[in-house]
């Protein structure tokens, strides 16, 4: 490839010329300008985005971290981020935690040091370890998911969301419901979901079997795997069950139907995600949609605001959900 320096020299003129011609920057003749241009045409000459990086401070970048690139949500968020900063010529790139936090403090470290102007992490957890990373972070950063203090948000009000779905239980009928959940390390997921279905059993003062209440991994199989130790280890067998996500309830409605359970007759469940595959599984999964897509163009447009004006102050966004009621509730 051509060099700033060879096309420089084809047009006889400085390579500080050239620079000022191929940055627009600057005052040049407009015959000097037309000579240059013609052998950057000619020679097809593509500027080099980490050099234009190093002189302008803007490499136009932004870097999202994921906690896996390959699901439903992650794609839909990154739909979203990509709809506000594509339009405003940014690039990003996507980096996979698989859901472990020294994944994510890795690429926080990455991204930092590979000069993008900007970090979105969809967290899975508020530890201590995250935030001083984050904390030393000079550039600007947004969270999704997670409610970090002193920095900017997006997030879904987990706690009500679960709150709402266990409410919705028992105003069909049911009493005795079971929980399938993840770690409580993941706060959001896992501890403050979980509490909104414990606060809403106590607050009808309904019993739980403690052999109802599974946690682990947002593995499907885990799903699957709960079911059956509730179902073949509890005092009594509960009408519904309350997953925290789609994929641990398919599970779930997976174990059901292999052991000639009928949904929702025999047993109602819920999950929350409103992924494509609740709509096709049968019955149809009753869900929460938390409009992924709109919580990827909220953080977008919280990046481009703190690069855009460095002193606009921390925000955080709280979005609103929708229950998707199918066949898997009587």
């Amino acid at each position: 490839m051509i060099t700033i320096k060879e096309i420089a020299k084809l047009a006889n003129v400085s390579g500080a010329t050239v620079s000022r011609v191929i940055n627009n920057s600057g005052y040049v003749s407009d015959g000097v300008r037309q000579k240059v241009m013609k052998i950057v045409d000619e020679n097809k000459y593509v500027p080099s985005e980490h050099a234009k990086a190093l002189r302008t401070k803007h490499s136009k970048v932004i870097g999202v971290i994921l906690p896996r690139i390959s699901t439903e949500t992650a794609s839909r968020i990154v739909n979203g981020i990509n709809e506000v900063l594509a339009p405003e010529g940014y690039q990003i790139i996507l980096a996979s935690s698989d859901l472990e936090l020294r994944n994510e403090i890795k690429y926080l470290k990455l991204f930092k040091s590979r000069q993008v102007e900007g970090i979105i992490l969809n967290a899975t957890n508020t530890s201590k370890e995250l935030m001083e990373e984050v904390d030393d972070l000079t550039i600007p950063f947004v969270a999704i998911g997670q409610e970090l203090k002193g920095e900017s948000y997006v997030s879904y009000n987990n706690y009500e969301v679960a709150k709402g779905l266990t409410n919705y239980l028992i105003k069909k009928g049911h009493k005795k419901i079971a929980f399938i959940g993840v770690d409580e390390k993941d706060t959001a997921v896992g501890y403050d979901r979980k509490k909104g279905y414990l606060d809403t059993m106590k607050d009808h003062s309904l019993s739980i079997d403690e052999n109802w209440i599974k946690t682990g991994s947002f593995a499907m199989t885990f799903g699957e795997e709960s079911m059956e130790s509730i179902m073949n280890n509890s005092l009594t067998t509960p009408s519904a069950v309350f997953a925290v996500t789609d994929r641990l309830a398919i599970g779930a409605m997976k174990y059901l139907k292999k052991h000639l359970y009928k949904i929702p007759d025999d047993i109602a469940v819920v999950g929350i995600g409103a992924s494509e595959l609740a709509e096709f599984v049968e019955p149809g999964l009753t869900t929460v949609d938390f409009n992924n897509e709109k919580a990827g163009r909220e953080a977008a447009q919280l990046i481009l605001n703190k690069i855009q004006d460095k002193e606009y102050k921390n925000k955080e966004i709280i979005l609103n959900y929708r229950l998707i009621e199918r066949d898997s509730v009587r």
